[in-house]
């Protein structure tokens, strides 16, 4: 029997289970945190706030991962892009995966005690959050709007943690990232659209079926329209709307790279979401 415990001779299958070596989700769980956070501080951030968010958005990431082919673990060698995780081959047990998962999930929170009361109160909905979606493939066609919640829960801290409170407009930036990560995350979707719907997983990219290219549009479209009203809203200057420029080219070619469906293609678009997040957060940095 694998041991329970976390042995150094096994990092390797730990950086994997964590996705060190794929830093993308890391990077599009920063990008809208980064956003808020330098709203809520109009411009000026503590570099408390920076540090305790940058690590946060790491460490509950990794978590995120680590649970996720935790409940993944009977499926994920059925598909051939995962089949190689550690979990899906045995490398590692599932107790040592969720105490890793625990571990990183303590590390999170303990970050957090460094901030208001208010916002560890908020943090516990991130938990729940981050530890729901992946088990929500099984229930729900739309596990992907469970994910924007969770990779958007730091724009309400953020605005918390900055302000002490969390207005309306903290809300439509959460909205805006809920509506971008049903997008991005359809087009991952895509890429195993036929091995989800042998083993039965879910996702919006099967609920969405032919229609899938088209409703990711009207997605991006409601995501960039939030965040104009944001622009408009915090009156950021011209270098803000160079970028939102840049962002919305953007994503209109992503839209054509995934017009012929292709696995690849879908992948690769996906990938690219980074550099939207990115841009934008530049424009509000600069603007």
């Amino acid at each position: 029997m694998k041991s329970a415990t976390l042995r150094f001779e096994n990092y390797p299958e730990y950086k994997q289970l964590m996705r060190l070596d794929k830093p993308i989700g890391t990077f599009l769980l920063l990008w809208p945190t980064m956003w808020s956070l330098w709203l809520a501080s109009d411009g000026n951030p503590s570099l408390l706030h920076i540090f305790v968010f940058t690590l946060g958005t790491f460490l509950m990431r990794s978590a995120g991962c680590v649970i996720n082919d935790y409940a993944d673990r009977k499926v994920d060698g059925a598909v051939k892009r995962t089949a190689t995780r550690p979990l899906a081959r045995g490398a590692v047990s599932e107790k040592e995966a969720l105490m890793l998962f625990f571990v990183l999930i303590i590390a999170s929170f303990l970050l957090v005690l460094t901030l208001n009361w208010q916002t560890i109160v908020l943090s516990i909905g991130g938990v729940i959050l981050a530890s729901l979606y992946p088990f929500m493939k099984r229930y729900t066609h739309l596990p992907q709007v469970v994910l924007g919640a969770a990779f958007g829960w730091g724009i309400p801290m953020s605005f918390m943690a900055a302000t002490g409170e969390v207005p309306l407009i903290a809300w439509l930036l959460f909205i805006a990232n809920v509506l971008w990560t049903v997008a991005y995350d359809t087009m991952y979707a895509m890429v195993d659209r036929d091995d989800d719907l042998k083993i039965g997983i879910k996702s919006t990219a099967i609920l969405f079926g032919q229609w899938d290219r088209h409703i990711i549009a009207l997605l991006n479209i409601s995501f960039m329209s939030c965040m104009l009203v944001a622009g408009l809203y915090f009156s950021l200057g011209i270098w803000y709307w160079v970028t939102f420029t840049i962002a919305t080219f953007g994503l209109v070619y992503l839209q054509r790279e995934i017009a012929d469906r292709g696995r690849e293609a879908c992948f690769k678009a996906f990938l690219n979401n980074n550099y939207i997040g990115l841009m934008l957060f530049v424009g509000v940095f600069l603007g």
